[in-house]
């Protein structure tokens, strides 16, 4: 298959449900749209819909669903991403993530800090994991 080829990392290093779950949504994109840029937006949807970035990897969420307000509003929508991060997950949630991603000051953050900081640790996380 060509998307299992052509993976993210972060998703190599995921749990096999979510590699299928890009695999799946992102051949039956192209074989819809046409090979780019869509189709891989499509599957990486598909795959923020039941699993958030956490560090380097992505894992299963504990409630499917949309996890953020772009996901929620369509392609069509003027809101920001979050970029994999479970933005509609509740504050202790969110402060459970970023204490094992260790990031400091957690504590006096409000749940739109906690999501900025657990997207730049991400960021940081998979760089590290990629060399």
């Amino acid at each position: 298959m060509p998307a299992r080829d052509d993976m993210p990392s972060t998703l190599k290093r995921s749990p096999k449900k979510a590699q299928d779950t890009f695999v799946k949504t992102h051949d039956s994109a192209v074989a819809e749209y046409g090979e780019g840029e869509r189709a891989h937006r499509t599957a990486f949807a598909a795959v923020k819909h039941s699993f958030e970035k956490v560090g380097d990897h992505w894992e299963p969420k504990a409630k499917r669903g949309p996890s953020d307000a772009k996901a929620a509003g369509g392609r069509d929508t003027a809101a920001r991403t979050a970029g994999g991060v479970d933005a509609n997950a509740s504050k202790q949630h969110l402060m459970d993530v970023a204490k094992r991603l260790e990031i400091s000051g957690r504590s006096r953050m409000t749940k739109s800090e906690l999501v900025d900081a657990i997207q730049k640790a991400n960021a940081r996380s998979t760089r590290r994991a990629r060399g």
